[in-house]
């Protein structure tokens, strides 16, 4: 098999790494590593760095955080740099075999543009990633197994684990970095397929993903469990900063309207007792649906002018 290079993005993630990727490439001399140290204190970075000299990893080391779509384009752009031309993008909570590399690598090798995953379970061994669907009428998701009837539906990939080609990468220009967390990787599989490429979920690959174990307390937990505010502002928020930018006006429109809705819902998910334990999550969700509902009346403005 030709070289991999994994890239990751790191925020307070050195224990992670050193549980779930070390031992991936110690047993696997065919991959490469760069991590991005998205900064949280100096204390951590250097936990990292001393980490990654340790395991002959590749650090870029921002000043800030630049978030994940930020971190993964800094990250590719080294590896890119170095002559990667199979990337596989791995978020530190995650761990993958050498098995499963391989096999996504396989399809890779044989269909450059495509963008592959492998199956992602919970730690209990439940299915967590299988495919995900982003329904066009109202910008919700649901897993594939749950699809709709009739319903319009667009497949992205969870940026959990992905592998693709350099030429993927160049053609699409990697992950737009004005969502910084969540529907980023909604964003990218779209440009994929927009720029003629395809989606796979590989079925004999899998990685295990322990949700929420990469942003400490900006990470989201198991369902029902209260979540972070950032979590909660993202996930409003970038439904329509999507909308804004792919989605015709007439869907914009209505995916807009309909953003008090979707956010209760998002809201929900982190269970009704959080409103008692912490009252500003509320206020959190209002504020992301402004914030939302301002970047689609400023696209909407924007079409109307001649």
């Amino acid at each position: 098999m030709r070289p991999v290079t994994v890239v990751v993005v790191s925020y307070g993630s050195a224990a992670l790494l050193r549980e779930n990727l070390a031992p991936l490439t110690r047993s696997a001399p065919h991959l490469s590593v760069v991590v991005v140290d998205n900064r949280t204190d100096d204390a951590e970075r250097a936990l990292l760095v001393a980490l990654a000299a340790g395991e002959g990893w590749a650090t870029v080391l921002p000043d800030s955080n630049t978030g994940f779509g930020g971190g993964m384009n800094l990250g590719v752009a080294r590896a890119l740099d170095d002559g990667a031309d199979r990337l596989l993008l791995l978020n530190p909570d995650a761990t993958v075999d050498q098995a499963s590399v391989e096999g996504l690598a396989a399809v890779v090798d044989e269909e450059a543009l495509t963008l592959a995953a492998p199956r992602i379970l919970r730690p209990d061994g439940s299915v967590w990633f299988a495919g995900s669907d982003l329904y066009l009428a109202d910008g919700r998701i649901r897993s594939r197994r749950r699809r709709l009837d009739g319903a319009e539906v667009e497949e992205w990939l969870s940026g959990a684990c992905l592998m693709l080609s350099r030429e993927l990468w160049e053609v699409t220009g990697g992950f737009d970095e004005g969502y910084f967390l969540y529907w980023e990787d909604v964003d990218l599989s779209h440009r994929v397929r927009a720029a003629g490429g395809a989606l796979r979920v590989v079925e004999e690959a899998t990685a295990v993903h322990a949700q929420g174990g990469t942003q400490g307390s900006a990470g989201a937990h198991g369902a029902g469990e209260a979540k972070s505010a950032t979590y909660y502002r993202y996930n409003i928020r970038n439904r329509l900063l999507f909308a804004a930018r792919h989605l015709d006006t007439p869907t914009l429109v209505a995916w807009r309207r309909l953003t008090p809705r979707v956010a209760w819902e998002v809201l929900l998910q982190g269970g009704r007792r959080q409103f008692v334990t912490s009252p500003g999550t509320l206020l959190v969700g209002l504020r992301a649906v402004l914030e939302g509902r301002g970047i689609a009346a400023q696209e909407l403005r924007r079409r109307a002018r001649p």
